[in-house]
């Protein structure tokens, strides 16, 4: 079967300009650089406080760079394509402190411990892994959105689930794949799906992708047959170098899904997380030791804030409200006040004078320019210091550093049928909402990503979170 004449401009034009080399070629260069500079910044600053040996001496060590991306290249760092932020920051974090490890058991071995210092191979790696992610992420920022990034991408079905696939891999460029063409046997649907073409059946896939050398497909049409399924696995398994399926399991875990073998039986295990005694330890260690280190170094800003509040209104320095916790149990969840006294009679007041922000505040239950905001009420909400008293709820318990904002009872009806996923894990002083977006994201999108946090949950997302809490807050994303 021929590709019709009429065709083959059309598919040309759309993969012409993505290509994978130049993606592969800056995400290794990038991985080089920043292993270099992590090497670098090590060694001279020791030289610089002690200035007792050559930079020679490490300098010398500069070929085992290539060690580590083929250590990358073998736990499936490179392309970086479809990787997960929380996946590959636990891969980088991982295989770095191997490297290391190994780097620094063959200089002991060769008995040249004496001569090299600690101090600089323990900087280097803990900068390593800081700035191969920092690296890793400007790369995308600002490589995600040309038009020569990526590896071109067929989506086999036209249906609500390949727009849902189209439109995610163009708000989230980071991921590496660019849709360029949709297949679908139904004539009704040819034309344009999200400014992507439709422009004929799957029977066509075999054709574009040889002539264009397409390496990615996409098959979403979860509710084909299964017979049906199975004959286009069967016929296009092999035309692709690599094919994504998107099952009918919406809702499910997808960060830690495994595939497994079971006597000829493709299985998925689905990992518990939050019923596994050793990460649930991990996670209440990191909750206590942060808490603590956390508050001491604290203290001085608390006492500060608390000063400020005093002199800038009237009223408590604190304030307490009733939350729902872990297994529906209410707590009262502290802050920093940030708002005048009888709060709730200027809302009041407020929307009556501005009837046309009532439903805003009934659908989201924020204003943007809230007139019951202090002065310092206003920073402490837009640095997110309004909620360091819930450092103490962390240490009783009843919150943890990282999961589901806390809400209040007028809330639940919002949550549906994930309010029961809310109540499996302590609320959390930062989460992904936090992160995505705050106050900026609808409501529903809030408690998707709850719902994402409980059924994904790990030690690592706990970790990649509150990396990226420090981000946020420091640029005050989504805040007011």
């Amino acid at each position: 079967m021929q590709l019709n004449r009429t065709l083959r401009p059309a598919i040309w034009a759309l993969t012409i300009s993505t290509r994978s080399l130049p993606t592969l070629t800056i995400m290794i260069c990038g991985d080089l650089l920043a292993l270099a500079i992590a090497g670098l910044v090590s060694i001279y600053s020791r030289l610089v406080l002690e200035g007792q040996f050559h930079p020679l001496l490490y300098l010398q060590l500069c070929p085992l760079l290539g060690l580590f991306v083929l250590t990358y290249a073998a736990v499936g760092l490179y392309p970086g394509v479809l990787v997960s932020p929380v996946d590959e920051f636990r891969r980088i974090s991982l295989s770095t402190t191997l490297m290391y490890l190994v780097l620094g058991s063959a200089i002991f071995l060769r008995r040249e411990g004496e001569v090299y210092s600690r101090s600089i191979f323990l900087t280097a790696w803990v900068l390593s892994i800081v700035l191969v992610l920092l690296g890793r992420a400007l790369v995308r920022h600002f490589c995600g959105h040309q038009k020569w990034w990526g590896y071109p991408v067929v989506i086999l079905g036209a249906g609500k689930t390949g727009e849902m696939v189209i439109r995610t891999l163009k708000r989230q460029p980071s991921l590496g794949l660019k849709p360029v063409l949709v297949l679908d046997d139904d004539p009704q649907k040819h034309g344009f799906l999200l400014d992507v073409p439709v422009l004929g059946g799957v029977e066509l896939a075999p054709i574009v992708a040889r002539e264009r050398q397409i390496p990615y497909a996409i098959v979403a049409m979860p509710g084909v047959p299964r017979s049906r399924l199975l004959k286009l696995l069967e016929r296009y398994g092999h035309t692709f170098a690599h094919l994504l399926i998107i099952p009918d399991l919406f809702g499910f875990s997808s960060l830690w899904v495994v595939a497994r073998d079971m006597g000829g039986m493709l299985g998925l295990e689905i990992r518990q997380q939050l019923l596994l005694p050793g990460p649930r330890l991990a996670k209440f260690l990191i909750d206590l030791i942060t808490t603590l280190i956390g508050g001491v170094l604290m203290l001085p800003l608390i006492i500060i804030i608390a000063i400020l509040i005093r002199l800038d209104s009237p009223g408590p320095i604190f304030y307490g409200q009733i939350r729902i916790g872990q297994n529906g149990k209410p707590f009262k969840a502290w802050k920093f006040r940030s708002m005048v006294q009888y709060a709730d009679k200027v809302l009041y007041n407020y929307l009556e004078d501005h009837p046309e922000l009532k439903e805003s505040w009934e659908q989201d239950q924020k204003l943007r320019d809230d007139p019951r905001v202090t002065r310092i009420g206003r920073f402490l909400r837009r640095t997110s210091l309004d909620e360091l008293p819930q450092l103490w709820n962390i240490l009783r318990g009843e919150m943890s550093l990282v999961g589901p904002r806390p809400i209040v009872d007028e809330e639940i009806w919002r949550y549906g049928e994930q309010f029961n996923l809310y109540t499996k894990v302590t609320p959390g002083l930062t989460g992904l909402w936090q992160v995505s977006g705050r106050n900026n994201l609808p409501y529903e999108e809030r408690v998707g990503l709850d719902a994402y946090y409980v059924q994904n949950w790990s030690v690592w997302l706990d970790m990649y979170i509150l990396a990226r809490t420090v981000w946020v807050v420091m640029s005050g994303e989504g805040a007011y």
